[in-house]
């Protein structure tokens, strides 16, 4: 009778544990589907807003600092960031249910609205397809206010704008390295690496608009890394390797010189066909510097890649960095998402 009671006991406690499942919800709406759980992802059937999973819904100040629970399907934890660990930068994260040892990990970086969820979550489908791990940081504007603490990754300070905010009056070259957030991607693979015992001896990473504006900056100012493929996509405008133009418009005066560049790198220039001068989504920044670069950016960034290689092949250095355009796509990062994805997995699948 024990052992049959026993018996049991253990089914039952199997099936339990087989069946849970992962609790899904839409975000805060002021509806009555706020109340609702669902047990797979997709869209609300009340306010057709996209469901995300119940713990995605802790408040931040709810988390615990540098605490790093990475757990089947979309979250979030908070991480020090800034060379003095002042500041923290929060990291919304997706782990498909099947992740393996052995799969690969993409850092996403969202674009001038910060807005690392959803970047991540236009990574979901994708990221269930191909099983990778997705992790996109959040530099909110509190601890990294205006464009050139986030899309010039802090290699400037003491700035001062014209009223029009289009062209930066005064600033410091920031001469210390380890205050830009390029050092911050290292840390945060080696910490989900850690947390998940994952294999992987690198990553991807894809920006879109400010966050390929950061890419491309790392591919020139920070050799060495763990990145393997690096996606700068649908950048408003480039730092050109030239040593003629003055920072951050060319290289001059910066901490480095042309011939220290690594052209033997993996940047992948990936601009949207239709981000062009009718494209009106997102801020471009104009002024007659940067003007010169393009008047939109699917010029920019043609600009920014022919000048690469003709200033590499005139220094006789090898040349590693492509230029990928994606048809029938503007200023989409959701878009661009998708075919990133694509591009870099779709061969393994």
């Amino acid at each position: 009778m024990k052992s049959t009671v026993l018996f049991i006991s253990i089914i039952f406690t199997l099936f339990s544990c087989k069946s849970q499942t992962i609790e899904y919800v839409c975000k805060p709406c002021d509806l009555a589907c706020d109340e609702l759980t669902f047990n797979e992802a997709g869209i609300c059937p009340h306010c057709t807003m996209d469901l995300i999973t119940k713990s995605e819904l802790i408040p931040e100040k709810e988390l615990i600092l540098n605490e790093i629970r990475i757990q089947n399907g979309s979250g979030k934890f908070i991480i020090e960031g800034g060379f003095e660990k002042s500041r923290t930068i929060t990291i919304h994260y997706y782990k498909p249910e099947n992740l393996k040892p052995e799969s690969q990990m993409i850092i996403v970086l969202p674009g001038a609205g910060r807005n690392g969820d959803d970047y991540r979550d236009a990574w979901i489908e994708k990221a269930e397809k191909y099983n990778i791990l997705v992790l996109a940081p959040e530099y909110s504007e509190d601890h990294y206010p205006e464009f050139w603490s986030y899309n010039l990754a802090g290699m400037i300070t003491d700035v001062e704008i014209n009223k029009e905010r289009t062209a930066l009056t005064s600033f410091k070259i920031s001469q210390n390295a380890d205050e830009w957030i390029y050092n911050d991607f290292d840390r945060i693979y080696r910490l989900a690496k850690g947390e998940l015992y994952l294999n992987v001896e690198n990553y991807d990473i894809f920006g879109h608009s400010a966050g390929g504006q950061i890419l491309h900056r790392m591919a020139i100012f920070k050799s060495r890394h763990k990145a393997n493929r690096i996606l700068a996509s649908n950048s408003g405008w480039y730092t050109v390797p030239s040593d003629f133009d003055d920072f951050p418009v060319g290289l001059k005066g910066s901490t480095i010189l042309v011939e220290k560049i690594d052209f033997a790198s993996n940047l992948i220039l990936f601009l949207g066909e239709r981000d062009d001068a009718n494209e009106t989504r997102g801020d471009l920044r104009r002024s007659p510097e940067v003007d010169t670069q393009g008047l939109h950016r699917l010029a920019r960034g043609k600009h920014f890649y022919r000048e690469s290689k003709k200033i590499a092949l005139g220094l006789n250095s090898e040349f590693n960095w492509s230029l990928k355009i994606i048809p029938n796509i503007g200023h989409d990062y959701k878009g661009m998402s998708k075919a990133a994805a694509d591009f870099l997995y779709k061969q393994g699948e």
